[in-house]
């Protein structure tokens, strides 16, 4: 199978010196590309002079993550892309138990290694940790992360399985499946979408895996830290939309009147905190699912919708109150 290893870059020029050289030393076999979002900084430059074996799409606009991708991915060939954060570091033979388990498991159709921290290397890391999964309502946590708690890797998910949804900060994804599912809903802009990606994949009867024995360390927050209200405001919004689109009619709707209580309530928490600006992100959030919804509600997918989508029915009650903050005592496999 061939594989292309792709990184989005916006103004990056930094991470790209910074991060690159593990890329072009361990992905023996597989073409690297940058798709590059109209950087104003001398990234393409850069990459022109120290890196000419590397292919480079230019797109005309920052159009974010989501149609960054879409555009950059139209101009490259390939069997499987890796779509990569300009911010991963690599490790030797990386790629290899991925196409392993691509050769090996057919149903396949999205993969995503074990995300390691890059500033704390033997604790996961927050976008994506060890594969991630949705609750009832819609909230997305990880093997390895709950919120903001972050779990130590001490083997405990050295494995491979099936998962929901796969980071995007490093994933796998074969290309046909990519181009049949249209790519990315470019209306996120970013955060969120590879989430609304896997579940629409997994709709349309596609099957998302986590293999623990390729690792990779995120440095995260290169774009918008975990603290930014802009972050908030994408998250909220689109976990929204992403229950909109991929529930049953009888099921969504409900789930969206009650997601809209739980983040009053989250809301009101960032009160108590004095964070005020992540109240507001919110607010802003919902202001704009309610101007979007019926753009959302069209969306719908035709294929039949999986009901069993969640493996825990509340992790903002199980955390909150119980305070469970690991994964294997909040779902008993």
């Amino acid at each position: 199978m061939k594989i292309a290893v792709v990184i989005l870059n916006w103004n990056g020029e930094a991470l790209l010196e910074r991060f690159l050289p593990s890329v072009m030393e361990f992905s023996q076999g597989a073409d690297i590309y940058v798709v590059d979002n109209a950087s104003s900084d001398g990234s393409v430059d850069f990459l022109k002079q120290h890196y000419p074996s590397i292919g480079i799409v230019e797109n005309g606009s920052n159009g974010g993550f989501a149609k960054g991708y879409n555009d950059g991915l139209e101009h490259i060939e390939a069997d499987v892309f890796c779509l990569l954060n300009s911010d991963v570091e690599v490790t030797p033979n990386w790629l290899g138990p991925i196409m392993d388990t691509f050769n090996s498991t057919p149903e396949a159709s999205i993969i995503q290694p074990k995300i390691l921290d890059l500033t704390k290397k033997d604790h996961f890391e927050y976008a994506g940790a060890a594969g991630g999964f949705i609750d009832m309502f819609g909230y997305p946590f990880c093997r390895g992360r709950i919120f903001q708690t972050i779990e130590k890797d001490e083997g405990q998910y050295n494995d491979i399985r099936e998962v929901f949804w796969a980071t995007g900060a490093c994933m796998f994804i074969k290309s046909d499946v990519f181009h049949q599912l249209e790519g990315f809903d470019e209306d996120y802009f970013a955060h969120q979408e590879e989430i609304d990606l896997c579940w629409r994949a997994k709709n349309a009867g596609h099957k998302v895996y986590y293999v623990g024995h390729s690792s990779v360390y995120h440095l995260g927050g290169s774009t918008l830290s975990n603290m930014n209200p802009k972050k908030t405001f994408l998250n909220f919004r689109n976990s929204l939309y992403s229950i909109t689109k991929n529930l049953p009619r009888k099921k969504a709707l409900p789930l969206v009147f009650a997601r809209l209580v739980l983040d009053g309530l989250a809301a009101l928490r960032f009160v108590f905190q004095l964070k005020f600006d992540h109240c507001f992100a919110i607010l802003r959030a919902h202001l704009s699912f309610y101007a979007n919804f019926i753009k959302m509600y069209q969306k719908r997918e035709k294929a039949n919708f999986i009901l069993k989508y969640y493996v825990a029915t509340s992790i903002v009650w199980s955390y909150f109150v119980h305070q469970v903050e690991n994964f294997n005592i909040l779902v008993k496999d």
